[in-house]
Formats: C-alpha cells, structure tokens, sequence
C-alpha cells in the first residue's frame, strides 16, 4: 500500500513539473523583441538570419539543442551575413529562465 501512495504522489509530481515548465510564448516573443532579434530572424521568413522555424528544424531530436542554442545566443558568436563576419548580438536577459522560456520557445515551432 507504501508504494502505490508513493507511486501516486510521484506521478502527481511529475505531472505538476510539466504543466509548470511550459513554454510562455508571449513572454519569449517580449524577449525576442526587446533584444532586437526579430531585426535579423523571423519565425518562418528568411531575412538576414535563419527563421525560427529552420533553426527547430534544425535541432530537432538533438540532445544538445537547448545548450547549443543557449550558448549561440548569449555568448556572441561570429556569424556570416552576406558573407561578411559579424559578432551576434546577445539576447538582453541574465535571467537563466527568461533565456531558457525564449530557447524552448524557438525549439518548439
């Protein structure tokens, strides 16, 4: 009986974390915005960067998706725009979960 209580409340759980850990895309959008990056991406049309929707495809089924995207957008990258180099500009946030909501936003479309 120990562990069917166990075994609910484990579930419960479980279930209490997902429905917390969902995406706010209004809030990633705000994000996006106010860090100027929808200057360069769009989420389907091509513009000087990749659309949001090909940068998902992209990493679709990749364990390191959220890290490598993470990183692309904090850390400034160089990046190739009409074949000239040019520095990334880092999204406007420090806060961890603010840049997670935005990276799993792009990650979901």
């Amino acid at each position: 009986m120990k562990i069917l209580a166990s075994l609910t409340v484990a579930c419960g759980l479980m279930t209490a974390s997902f429905a917390y850990a969902a995406v706010d895309a209004d809030a990633a959008q705000a994000l996006l915005k106010k860090s100027d990056c929808f200057k360069c991406h769009a989420i389907d049309k091509k513009k000087d960067g990749t659309p949001y929707k090909e940068v998902a495809k992209k990493y679709k089924g990749k364990a390191d998706a959220e890290d490598k995207l993470t990183k692309h957008i904090t850390l400034e990258p160089m990046v190739e725009i009409d074949g000239k180099k040019e520095k990334h500009k880092a999204i406007k946030s420090k806060d961890p979960a603010e840049i997670k909501n935005a990276v799993q936003w792009i990650l979901s479309l």
